[in-house]
């Protein structure tokens, strides 16, 4: 795979990369089910055979078990993936989640990431969510600068930030890169953030370009009927009516587009992602081998002008109607 440079830092990555979240397995807030661990395991590595060149995880991920997982799937290979994670979200004996930004907690994190992925140093850390407190969020970044100088981290990004939380904590350390939620279903980082971070140097690693497994092709009103209890998805108004419909259709599209060209639905989704200059790479989950074979050629996929017009003017029309009933 060709290879861009990710904002100001020194890392060269490839246009997708491996999604952890999923392979947290389940029993936790934000879970997408069990997982088998085996399965995972033979997805990223399955990934990594096909070039794919970093793994995007979080500590919150199956409250650490992901990031376990990765380490396990890294054992003796002589060469490792770039390792991209985040700090954020903490949880308590319970498995209750809250947001934390203090500099004692960030610290905590990335001591207890390093552990269980097994490295001396992360290449990007990220923060995973923002919080109100402009003082914590303030204190929070300075710790990551630290942290940097320190050599436990490589490069600092943040994820779900805004263009105001951005610019304020670029006084205090540059931002390497923002993670932000990025597909045909949702494309509201376009007003701001997208141009905030072309003009200011910031690569863009978007995530779910296949909005959560809705425009993979795979996915079916009976498949979302049967989502176990403990997947977060049971409750995302994506998988329900009427956005439900609107979204299957739109995958009808993605797939008579994907025909063209021999690909499936999901790699036109990320290659529509990956049009954008400003977005450097995407973040693409699987949970078994099969999956990472289902999208991997994404990434050198090149839509025609026409294609894209067409994709976003049927998303358009499909959003208008809730964009009225909410007038």
């Amino acid at each position: 795979m060709q290879t861009r440079r990710l904002g100001n830092s020194d890392l060269d990555i490839t246009p997708l990369g491996f999604g952890a979240w999923a392979i947290g397995g389940g029993g936790w807030q934000f879970a997408w089910g069990s997982q088998d661990d085996a399965q995972s395991i033979a997805a990223i590595q399955r990934a990594l055979e096909l070039g794919i060149g970093w793994i995007d995880t979080a500590a919150v991920y199956g409250l650490g078990h992901s990031e376990e997982v990765v380490a396990r799937a890294l054992e003796g290979r002589d060469r490792r993936p770039y390792l991209f994670t985040k700090c954020g979200m903490v949880w308590d004996a319970q498995g209750r989640i809250t947001r934390s930004l203090k500099a004692d907690s960030v610290r905590r994190e990335c001591e207890a990431s390093l552990r269980r992925l097994r490295v001396d140093t992360i290449d990007l850390y990220q923060f995973h969510w923002p919080v109100e407190s402009v003082a914590e969020l303030e204190e929070g970044w300075t710790t990551m600068r630290a942290l940097q100088r320190e050599g436990k981290v490589r490069w600092i990004g943040v994820c779900n930030f805004s263009v105001e939380q951005l610019e304020r904590i670029q006084k205090l350390a540059p931002v390497t890169s923002l993670q932000p939620r990025y597909s045909l279903l949702h494309r509201d980082i376009e007003a701001r953030q997208l141009p905030w971070c072309g003009r200011n140097g910031v690569g863009v690693i978007s995530y779910s370009p296949m909005a959560s497994g809705l425009l993979t092709g795979a996915m079916t009103r009976e498949r979302v009927a049967g989502f176990p209890r403990d997947d977060w998805r049971r409750g995302s108004a994506d998988f329900q009516e009427p956005a439900l419909s609107r979204n299957l259709a739109l995958v009808e599209l993605l797939r008579r587009v994907g025909q063209r060209h021999g690909r499936s639905p999901g790699e036109v989704a990320i290659a529509w992602a990956l049009r954008a200059p400003v977005v450097t790479g995407a973040i693409v989950g699987a949970r078994s081998a099969q999956q990472v074979d289902g999208f991997i050629h994404a990434g050198d996929l090149r839509l025609t002008p026409d294609e894209v017009r067409d994709l976003e003017d049927f998303q358009r029309r499909a959003q208008a109607p809730q964009a009225d009933a909410h007038a």
